[in-house]
């Protein structure tokens, strides 16, 4: 029996590792946390959606290159550690 890895949030997964989208997080409640969670989810970041972390820029590792389906997306790290994704 394997032991499933444990949930980590997006902005901390390496490049070239895929997950499975697990929950989004509502954002800051001053800046309408419910607004960036519904937008990230339109996006395609829904439960059970697999991802995979193409790229980080450089300097600092923003953006996130995140691959959702066929789209790929640039996330800013406070977006990506919204979603808790389950590594594969």
């Amino acid at each position: 029996m394997t032991q499933a890895a444990p949930l980590i949030t997006l902005d901390a997964l390496t490049v070239g590792a895929s997950a499975t989208v697990v929950h989004i997080a509502p954002g800051d409640p001053a800046d309408d946390g419910a607004t960036l969670a519904r937008r990230l989810m339109e996006l395609g970041f829904v439960p059970g959606e697999k991802i995979r972390m193409l790229k980080r820029g450089m300097p600092g590792g923003e953006p996130l290159a995140i691959k959702v389906g066929n789209s790929t997306f640039a996330l800013r790290r406070f977006e990506a550690a919204l979603i808790s994704i389950q590594p594969e």
